[in-house]
C-alpha cells in the first residue's frame, strides 16, 4: 500500500491540515497536524509510521514550494512519545521532542512509548504478511530537545512550547498565541483523560489542567486541535480541565494506581515477547 492510500487529509484553512491514518481504526488513532509557515513547515505528531508521512505530504502536494524555490524545511514535533504519536518520527530528518522523553525515544523504549497494537485495529495491512506483533517504535535521535517556553518559528507564525506533564512526563502543548490556537496532544482531548500509564502522574495532570483553565480565563485560546477525536473551543476546554481536577480525589487515585500496575505489567510482558 502506498503512502497516498494510507493517509487522508482535510484542509482547515490558514495553512493548517488535519491528517489521519485511514486504515488504523482505533480509539488510539492520533490526529496529525501539518502547519505551514512562510519559512518552515511543522508536522505535529506522526502516527504509527506504517507508511511514510513525508512521502504522503509530497505526493499530495502539501509541501509544494513556491514557484522556482526549494521546499521549506520540515520539522516533526512529537507532543509525547507514545506509539500512536511517535511511530512515524523515523521518516523525518528533523525531529523535536521534550527533553524528558528524548532518552526513551533515542533507545526505542517500547515500554515508555506504551506500544500496544492489535491486528484488528489495522483493517488493511500496510504490506503483505504484516502483523501487529511486529510493530515497534524504532529508535530515533531527536535533532532538537524542547523545553517550556521554547518557540518554534515558522516565519510568519510562532508556536510556543508548553510543558504539560500528567498523561506522560514529557507531554507538551504548542500554542499559537497570535491565532489563539492550542495543539494539545494528549494533554486534553474531548474524551476521558488517561493518567494510568507508565510515567503518568495525577498531581502533574492537575497542575497542567489548572494552566489550561488559566489560558481560557485570559482569553488566550479559542480553538483546540487535540491529539485525538474532534476539535473544540474554549468553553469545552475549560470544562474538560475543570472536570478532571474535580474528579482527581482519593478514590480516583486508588483506582488509577491499580490500573497503572496492570498496564505496566501487561506492557512489560507484551514488549518482552516482541523482543524475544
Amino acid at each position: 500500500m502506498s503512502a497516498l492510500e494510507w493517509f487522508a487529509h482535510k484542509p482547515l484553512g490558514d495553512g493548517i491540515f488535519w491528517i489521519q491514518e485511514r486504515f488504523y481504526e482505533s480509539g488510539n488513532r492520533a490526529n496529525i497536524w501539518l502547519v505551514r509557515g512562510s519559512q518552515r513547515d511543522v508536522v505535529i505528531d506522526t502516527g504509527l509510521g506504517l507508511r511514510s508521512l513525508p512521502d504522503y505530504l509530497r505526493a499530495a502536494g502539501l509541501l509544494a514550494p513556491a514557484e522556482g524555490s526549494e521546499p521549506r524545511p520540515l520539522l516533526a514535533v512529537a507532543t509525547h512519545v507514545h506509539f500512536d504519536h511517535s511511530g512515524g518520527l523515523q521518516h523525518f530528518d528533523e525531529v523535536a521532542v521534550h527533553s524528558a522523553e528524548a532518552a526513551a525515544l533515542q533507545r526505542g523504549d517500547n515500554y515508555e512509548t506504551v506500544t500496544w497494537l492489535s491486528d484488528r485495529e489495522v483493517v488493511r495491512p500496510p504490506r503483505p504478511g504484516w502483523r501487529a506483533r511486529q510493530f515497534r517504535v524504532p529508535p530515533v535521535r531527536p535533532s532538537r530537545l524542547l523545553q517550556e517556553g521554547d518557540v518554534i518559528s515558522l516565519g510568519d507564525r510562532q508556536l510556543t512550547v508548553m510543558h504539560m506533564p500528567g498523561h506522560s512526563r514529557g507531554s507538551i502543548c504548542l500554542h499559537d498565541k497570535d491565532r489563539k490556537i492550542l495543539f494539545s496532544g494528549d494533554v486534553v482531548y474531548d474524551g476521558s483523560m488517561i493518567d494510568w500509564l507508565p510515567y503518568s502522574r495525577i498531581s502533574d495532570y492537575v497542575a497542567s489542567c489548572q494552566r489550561l483553565m488559566e489560558l481560557v480565563d485570559k482569553g488566550l485560546v479559542e480553538k483546540v486541535l487535540p491529539g485525538h477525536f474532534n476539535m473544540f473551543g474554549a468553553e469545552r476546554l475549560y470544562w474538560l480541565a475543570s472536570n478532571y481536577i474535580s474528579q482527581a480525589g482519593i478514590c480516583h487515585k486508588v483506582s488509577t494506581c491499580a490500573m497503572r500496575s496492570i498496564a505496566s505489567m501487561v506492557l512489560r510482558v507484551t514488549n518482552s515477547r516482541v523482543t524475544s
